[in-house]
């Protein structure tokens, strides 16, 4: 479930003990390490306070940091939350997303070869030296 802060993912995970366990992260995207480190321990504390009582039994539980969440407020994004797990709860993820758009800077070309090459050809020979 995507919300302003933070995407819930959750799934079940089939371990025996009915247990739930929970993940976070945060990509370089949301910042420097300061700031992505805050984010952190702002989803860690959302999740000590939310999950024993409103988490998914049986599931793994993760919160994917999002620009903007560090200023967000804590009592808005606690409320997004327990309405992130009430909806997973009923089966209501949020629909498909489109097929991703290319952005500036994105290439076709696969990293380490050769401009214009083809994907997949062969690279060429490394000469070695005299062959003995």
């Amino acid at each position: 479930m995507a919300r302003p802060g933070f995407v819930l993912l959750a799934r079940p995970h089939g371990l025996d003990d009915g247990g739930l366990r929970f993940g976070v992260t945060v990509t370089k995207k949301i910042g420097n390490a300061v700031v992505r480190n805050r984010m952190k321990r702002r989803l860690r504390a959302l999740i000590r306070e939310i999950l024993p009582e409103h988490g998914l039994p049986a599931h793994d539980h993760v919160l994917i940091g999002r620009e903007g969440g560090v200023e967000r407020d804590f009592a808005r994004m606690r409320a997004e939350l327990l309405a992130a797990l009430e909806r997973a709860r009923a089966g209501k993820g949020d629909p498909p997303r489109g097929p991703r758009r290319a952005r500036p800077g994105d290439s076709p070309h696969h990293r380490g070869a050769p401009k214009g090459a083809p994907r997949g050809a062969p690279k060429p020979p490394v000469a070695n030296g005299p062959s003995a």
